[in-house]
């Protein structure tokens, strides 16, 4: 298959070779916009994990032992190249993945940042030197690289979360088995190739797409070479590779599940509060884990907010992302949309009022309109799981204490979004919030030079910033005397 970036690999890569799977066991990737089917794929099988995680074994000393600015250059190089190849690969990415194009766009250079984020780095992973306090000896500390990376992506962000875990792995100098979401193999696929044209040797990066995830994940955590596990996805799916990492206590890093509020105060800049809203709220659909969950107004501007907020995303095309005036694709599959209108229907049960939206669409794909609900109880199931699309529910507030209290009652705490003109009070609510991030003012927090990451069940460890490297990292301690 070729979409303007050369002809899309469709196998598996393993130790700088493609290769079908064994049985030619192949899967369909489906186009979200029409259901049609875009390209199969090699399925890979336990046994293409083990040999994939065999030559990122068999490469990690020479990798580990190269020279950073050599590592540097690689991730350098594949910026470049993923630049160079950006339309191909937002193309790419809308057809099986189902965001706009011009998000597509922006996800492609997201992807590209972290690997020059990176490149610079790898020549900056420092130690220290200091006294002991009794004076008796020196205290020498360095980071050295952990080893085999296990790397299963999500769906959503088929370029960015490859990048995000393939580049501070590789610049710490370890080496990697990718696992992507079924879903939507062919970008990381895509980003194999440009690593490899980018000079990264043979073993360093392998991709083995799969429908059998559990039992592939399960065969490679069981297995001694692998030392560290960077996963994204569900809350759910996380706890079990836990569960399992703990067997032979793999370090883990867990981006789980986001149920993000956005508070907006009466003194809050309303013009830009929409702005920040939209941006939180409709990110690829509504589909990212740090999407705008549940929409707290003070009462004093409640019903404004709400009047602005639905003009707005009435206004919003849906459609073919590939179209370039489309605003607002389809869900990546059935099944998610089948989980937005269950959500929309049972709150509009419990009293909630549709003010645009809510109704499924005639026709092919899998399409749910841009929604807004207001006159939702602040004790609503929408409010306490994820939705995962176009979906804003709007709850009024009296008491900005009482509303802190709502916004952390939940199991996640990945992001916040906080509106308000009042600085103080602004980095006090931000403080008291019990998430790894907050936008203050702000609809985007994601920059691949921050470290991005939640607590409680939203995940564990930090991706990006120079925390990213760091995951990647064992530290080591000497103890000298001269």
């Amino acid at each position: 298959m070729s979409d303007g970036i050369g002809q899309i690999p469709n196998g598996l890569f393993i130790n700088g070779a493609w290769r079908d799977a064994p049985d030619a066991a192949r899967f369909a990737v489906h186009e979200p916009a029409t259901g049609a089917v875009l390209a199969t794929v090699a399925d890979a099988g336990v046994a293409d994990g083990l040999d994939a995680l065999a030559g990122a074994h068999a490469a990690q000393p020479a990798w580990a032992a190269a020279a950073p600015r050599r590592r540097s250059d690689v991730l350098r190089r594949s910026f470049e190249l993923m630049l160079a190849r950006a339309d191909g690969l937002a193309e790419l990415i809308v057809r099986e993945n189902g965001k706009p194009i011009a998000e597509a766009r922006g996800e492609v250079q997201y992807a590209a940042e972290f690997l020059r984020w990176f490149s610079e780095e790898a020549v900056r992973l420092d130690g220290r030197l200091a006294t002991a306090p009794g004076g008796a000896h020196r205290i020498v500390t360095m980071q050295q690289p952990i080893g085999v990376a296990l790397l299963v992506t999500p769906w959503n962000f088929p370029a960015a979360m490859a990048t995000r875990k393939i580049g501070p792995a590789l610049a710490a100098g370890c080496t990697v088995v990718l696992k992507p979401a079924s879903e939507t193999p062919l970008t990381a696929l895509a980003i194999a190739a440009i690593l490899a044209e980018a000079g990264a040797p043979p073993g360093v990066v392998n991709v083995v797409p799969t429908t059998r995830n559990a039992e592939l994940v399960a065969a490679l955590l069981r297995d001694a070479r692998v030392r560290k596990l960077s996963f994204t996805g569900s809350t759910e799916v996380g706890r079990l590779l836990l569960t399992q990492a703990a067997e032979r206590v793999v370090k883990c890093s867990m981006e789980l599940g986001g149920n993000a509020p956005f508070l907006v105060f009466a003194d809050a800049d309303l013009d830009a509060a929409v702005e920040g809203a939209l941006s939180a709220k409709l990110r690829h659909n509504g589909e990212a884990c740090t999407a705008a969950n549940r929409f707290y107004v003070e009462e004093p501007i409640a019903a404004e907010f709400s009047r602005r907020l639905t003009a707005a995303m009435a206004a919003l095309k849906m459609g073919n992302g590939l179209d370039p005036a489309v605003q607002i694709g389809p869900l990546v599959d059935a099944a998610t949309r089948a989980k937005v209108a269950r959500l929309v229907d049972a709150a509009v049960t419990a009293g909630a009022r549709v003010l645009t939206g809510g109704t499924l669409p005639a026709g092919p794909g899998f399409f749910y309109p841009p929604t807004v609900l207001d006159r939702v109880a602040p004790d609503s199931p929408i409010l306490a799981e994820e939705i995962f699309g176009p979906v804003a529910p709007i709850v009024a507030f009296r008491d900005s204490e009482a509303v802190v209290r709502l916004a952390n009652a939940v199991e996640h705490g990945l992001v916040s979004y906080v509106y308000t003109r009042d600085l103080a009070r602004g980095l006090r609510v931000a403080e008291a919030l019990e998430s790894g991030m907050v936008g203050l003012n702000r609809g985007v927090v994601s920059d691949p030079a921050a470290p991005f990451g939640g607590v409680k069940q939203s995940g564990i460890g930090r991706e990006g910033g120079h925390e990213g490297l760091l995951e990647y990292t064992e530290t080591k301690y000497i103890a000298v005397s001269w």
